[in-house]
């Protein structure tokens, strides 16, 4: 596939800030037109599923099986987000403020690994972009099948009296089925004509606007149901920073202790720290309207964990470095 040209590059080139400005837009909507964010809200499945759908088709399908043959790598990405990261989470847990909604919505973000912009901070970094891609639906179907029973490990059985089981299944088929379903689709189509080749290559160009769409509707949609709970939410931003550094250290250990090259243990890095707010969001946004603020705290771990990756593109080539360090400088 040709390197793309004009406008597409210099998004590319300039992503993180793109992110951060669609952020703060977002912000600047939801406290100026706190009446759009019931609306906004509505956008958030078809808006993320555009986006997951066009991550999915830079994975092709025969690079999923191939992966699933990466024993060592898939087994380092498993055990960082599904091993370690709870065991830190439970380190935590004691110390969250008591508000049922705040750690429910905690729990919802920090045990579910990040799909989608990983790929591009990994990448920054000098990470293996395609192993994390190839390894995508694997850690979905995963956290998809494990969130559920961490969430009662942490907070008990009577969770099944808040939490209802529907919304997880259909976040399942809205955001992961279907996206990919249509992704392996399109290229059985573009594989065989050329009409399904530029189509694909169309869809692939707008991965940074779809990412920046997402960030902009889920803060604008989000920042008025802050009224009131300001402090609440604030008190988890120092959570989601620990997370951020600990998270560092720990995904660089498990990069050591499978000896992974420098590539692979950078995606495993950034995987193990990189969390999945925006597909765990709707399963927020369905709980009780008495745990509505689990949705903002969710939200909120998104805004800390942008700026905490642009962090991440600096260090973590430090802290997992290259023989010959041929990292691309970040943007």
């Amino acid at each position: 596939m040709a390197q793309p040209q004009g406008v597409v590059a210099r998004m590319e080139h300039h992503q993180v800030a793109i992110y951060l400005a669609a952020m703060a837009a977002g912000a600047g909507i939801g406290w100026a037109a706190p009446a759009a964010g019931p609306v906004l809200e509505h956008a958030i499945n078809p808006v993320l599923g555009a986006l997951l759908f066009v991550t999915f088709l830079q994975v092709p399908a025969a690079d999923l099986l191939r992966s699933l043959r990466d024993g060592r790598f898939l087994t380092a990405i498993l055990a960082v987000n599904f091993v370690v990261v709870p065991l830190v989470v439970a380190a935590m847990f004691t110390f969250l403020p008591a508000d049922q909604a705040v750690r429910i919505g905690v729990l919802l973000v920090l045990l579910c690994p990040c799909v989608d912009y990983v790929i591009v901070f990994s990448g920054l970094a000098g990470g293996s972009s395609r192993r994390l891609l190839a390894a995508t639906p694997l850690l979905l179907l995963t956290q998809m099948l494990l969130l559920p029973v961490f969430l009662v490990l942490f907070l008990g059985s009577d969770l099944s009296d808040i939490v209802e089981a529907g919304p997880f299944v259909t976040a399942f088929i809205v955001l992961i089925v279907i996206p990919l379903a249509l992704a392996w689709a399109t290229q059985f189509w573009a594989a065989r004509a050329e009409s399904g080749r530029r189509t694909s290559e169309a869809a692939t160009s707008l991965m940074v606007p779809l990412m920046a769409a997402t960030l902009l509707v889920v803060v604008a949609s989000q920042v008025p149901k802050l009224e009131g709970r300001v402090t609440d939410v604030a008190a988890v931003v120092p959570f989601y920073v620990v997370f951020l550094v600990v998270m560092a250290f720990a995904g660089m250990l498990v990069a050591r202790l499978f000896r992974l090259d420098p590539p692979s243990g950078r995606a495993v890095v950034f995987s193990g720290a990189t969390r999945n707010s925006l597909v765990v969001l709707p399963l927020a946004l369905a709980l009780p309207d008495q745990l509505a603020v689990a949705a903002v705290v969710v939200v909120t771990q998104t805004l800390v964990e942008v700026v905490g990756m642009v962090v991440y593109v600096r260090v973590v080539p430090r802290l997992v470095p290259a023989a010959t360090d041929t990292s691309p400088a970040p943007a």
